[in-house]
């Protein structure tokens, strides 16, 4: 592991105010998207929704980095130039997601914990033969009255923990994805007190693993009420409830933290991101980036719709959702961006 390397690469994944672009999704969870909008639920399809994300012109002027999946990465634009080509041109480094889901937790009733660790290092190792310089592993906690149960918490600490070294073994940044999900009832305390355990104990774990702070990247949830709490507090009281959360919990080591959409709207997640560095600015140890996917990716998959006469118009749409997430980083993103748009 060359640390200095790594270090170097996660603050390249945070600098100059730009983010990351989630295009990992599964097909199971591409095709779903796909359904919804009567686009063909094929590899050939799947691909030419790539080709448009990776083809978009100016992209790298607010996206730092992609995540792929399996498919994407081993994927080629239609002229047959790789992918991971085609993004490196740009300036945007390739990463790549790594876990193989979350199964069902036995003995853990309404749990999951993410499985990928076995046969992990020879999978890194190809995928940095391909080019890929950072790597992705989500973990899920889910929320009501009894849950998150410890046992939940610390199998998935303990594996992110695990995935993070095997990463940084392989001189590839890690960022590590603990997502407190938004489904439920539960309070915005609720969330507040969850998301704080939560990242304790990965950061206790990524001490045990011996984990290179200043070469990872942290992808967590805001802090957010449930989906189906009554009270949905203000975009100002997401943000500090959020930082401050981050301020106990993630220490001052980190390069960044790149929030996850976790199913809100580009507008909001825009939003409450820029509520956060605008407020805490001169507070913040580490640069607070986006790391988003639908929140990005889906007005423009809206517009596309398999059309490939549709495909500018939808590319104007995924720049926009990009321009407004750079703006937020700056503290600078304001809704008369998307009356502009």
């Amino acid at each position: 592991m060359n640390a200095e390397e790594l270090n170097r690469t996660a603050r390249m994944l945070v600098t100059d105010h730009k983010g990351l672009l989630a295009m990992d999704e599964s097909n199971p969870t591409c095709n779903k998207r796909f359904a919804r909008l009567g686009i063909p639920q094929t590899v050939e399809a799947r691909r030419d929704y790539r080709e448009l994300i990776v083809t978009t012109p100016s992209l790298g002027e607010y996206i730092s980095g992609a995540i792929l999946c399996d498919e994407t990465i081993r994927q080629t634009k239609k002229d047959g130039t790789p992918f991971v080509q085609a993004l490196t041109e740009v300036g945007i480094i390739t990463g790549i997601k790594v876990d193989t889901g979350a199964k069902d937790m036995a003995g853990h009733p309404g749990e999951m914990v993410t499985e990928g660790l076995d046969g992990l290092r020879d999978r890194l190792r190809e995928f940095s033969q391909m080019g890929a310089h950072f790597s992705k592993w989500r973990a899920v906690i889910a929320v009501n009255d009894r849950l998150p149960s410890r046992g939940c918490i610390e199998a998935n600490a303990q594996a992110l923990a695990r995935y993070a070294a095997l990463c940084q073994e392989r001189g590839m940044v890690p960022v590590i994805e603990p997502e407190v999900l938004m489904d439920g009832d539960h309070t915005l305390q609720r969330c507040c007190d969850v998301t704080e355990e939560v990242l304790r104990t990965v950061f206790d774990q990524l001490y045990r693993q011996s984990v290179n702070l200043q070469g990872m990247i942290l992808k967590p949830n805001m802090v957010l009420p449930g989906l189906m709490c009554p009270t949905q507090e203000s975009v100002d009281e997401v943000a500090d409830a959020t930082v401050n959360c981050l301020l106990r919990a993630v220490p001052a080591a980190v390069p960044g933290i790149a929030f996850l959409s976790g199913g809100q709207s580009g507008e909001l997640a825009s939003a409450r991101l820029n509520a956060m560095n605008l407020r805490f600015k001169s507070r913040m140890p580490w640069e607070l980036a986006f790391s988003f996917s639908r929140a990005i990716q889906q007005p423009a998959l809206e517009i596309w719709l398999g059309q490939g006469t549709n495909a500018t118009a939808a590319q104007s749409a995924l720049l926009q959702r990009a321009r407004c997430n750079k703006a937020a980083r700056r503290g600078e993103y304001c809704t008369a961006m998307e009356i502009d748009s």
